[in-house]
């Protein structure tokens, strides 16, 4: 069985809770990440995805200025890194999101996608070399 530990991403793109929705965007944009963790004072305060991008784009025209706690997911699900591929592949599927925050002993450690678990999933499978 793949953990999340195995396939995770350990660096961590971060912005603060005042971060305009521009400047995340281009934070992540230069990292090539869908999303960044939103960190107030050390601790998780949301995260902020390419959809939170589209929505507030889509729903205010001056929305590259807002901050992006108005527009964040607050308080997202978080996973432990001994948690296997299906399990955050399911949670993922239930939860209509696609990136999770890997959380030990209450510290975020980490990051994985829809992408990093597919592709662990993939390579699980039989035949594959």
């Amino acid at each position: 069985m793949v953990t999340i530990r195995e396939v995770m991403s350990t660096e961590l793109v971060t912005v603060s809770p005042t971060a305009t929705v521009a400047e995340a965007a281009t934070v992540m944009g230069g990292r090539k990440v869908g999303s960044a963790l939103v960190m107030d004072e050390g601790e998780l305060a949301g995260i902020f995805t390419e959809r939170d991008i589209l929505r507030a784009l889509s729903q205010d025209f001056d929305a590259p200025g807002h901050p992006v706690s108005h527009w964040m997911s607050r308080e997202p699900k978080c996973i432990d890194p001994e948690a296997s591929v299906e399990d955050a592949l399911n949670g993922m599927l239930d939860g209509h999101f696609r990136h999770y925050p890997v959380s030990e002993g209450g510290t975020i450690i980490g990051v994985v996608s829809m992408r990093d678990l597919s592709r662990a999933a993939a390579e699980e499978r039989p035949g594959r070399t």
